[in-house]
């Protein structure tokens, strides 16, 4: 399991010491590691959430806050919300335990952990690897990794096939409640059908100017220092054109830890996962 899952209390009590109001007391547990439980779920009998309106939590919904000297902002709304990332999960460790909105994490139901989604938000989350989807609802903060971008109940982490890897690369798009679900963007697993989707590529990006000049002289710096390819992608954004300095493909997410750990070495102290 990732380094996340393995600190996630002491994080979330750094959370609460730092902002009383965005979590509940949590114990931290200074040591130990986070497993599945005895008990194993059938991936195929696992049910969605059901997405329903509900208030904002009372708790957990901070305009920002900050964990470990870094400042993570909360969205004031999740409509039209989708990004790719990678995805940990949670398990026997913190079963029982009160999550950032106050509601009891439970393994066994379809729940996650994110840094900025107002909570709660129902989220689909679909595994880019093996197709597989699932809904589940957002109660939870973290997981305060910059390489991660949600952390999943075991039983959501079963159903999209990733618990024994640890981790997963994913997609996640908000729901809203009062739109019924489409069938095609009902949780399907894509397993079972003829064609899969393209195995995703896994990138870092360290960088985004609107500057080629200064892109290529990142890139460059970059190429004599690393082993990794060193890419360039030229995108616009809302009018403004950028170059996007990116490192890979890459070959797992393991590679994608080693990498961020080395990138300070070299000046480069902020950067993002990108999935294509």
């Amino acid at each position: 399991m990732s380094l996340v899952t393995t600190n996630r209390s002491l994080l979330l009590a750094l959370l609460c010491a730092g902002l009383l109001t965005a979590c509940s007391g949590r114990a931290p547990v200074l040591s130990g590691s986070d497993s599945a439980p005895a008990r194993r779920l059938d991936p195929n009998t696992i049910a969605d959430a059901t997405p329903r309106a509900e208030p904002k939590s009372t708790r957990g919904n901070p305009a920002s806050y900050v964990v470990l000297g870094k400042r993570y902002y909360t969205l004031p709304s999740s409509r039209g919300y989708i990004e790719r990332g990678i995805a940990s999960w949670y398990g026997t460790k913190f079963h029982g335990r009160s999550t950032s909105s106050g509601e009891p994490y439970d393994m066994y139901a379809m729940t996650a952990a994110h840094k900025s989604l107002p909570l709660p938000t129902y989220v689909q989350v679909t595994n880019l690897r093996n197709g597989r989807s699932a809904i589940v609802k957002v109660n939870d903060r973290g997981p305060f990794h910059d390489n991660r971008l949600i952390d999943l109940s075991y039983a959501a982490a079963t159903k999209l096939g990733i618990v024994a890897e640890g981790t997963g690369l994913v997609e996640v798009r908000a729901l809203d409640p009062g739109t019924p679900t489409t069938p095609a963007e009902s949780p399907v697993i894509l397993a079972n059908q003829a064609s899969l989707p393209a195995p995703p590529a896994l990138f870092v990006q360290v960088g985004a100017f609107s500057s080629r000049h200064n892109a290529n002289q990142l890139s460059q710096r970059l190429a004599g220092s690393l082993s990794q390819q060193v890419r360039i992608q030229q995108v616009d954004n809302q009018g403004q054109r950028l170059y996007r300095v990116q490192i890979g493909p890459l070959a797992s997410v393991e590679q994608v830890d080693e990498l961020s750990q080395s990138l300070p070495r070299l000046g480069i102290m902020e950067t993002q996962v990108i999935i294509d």
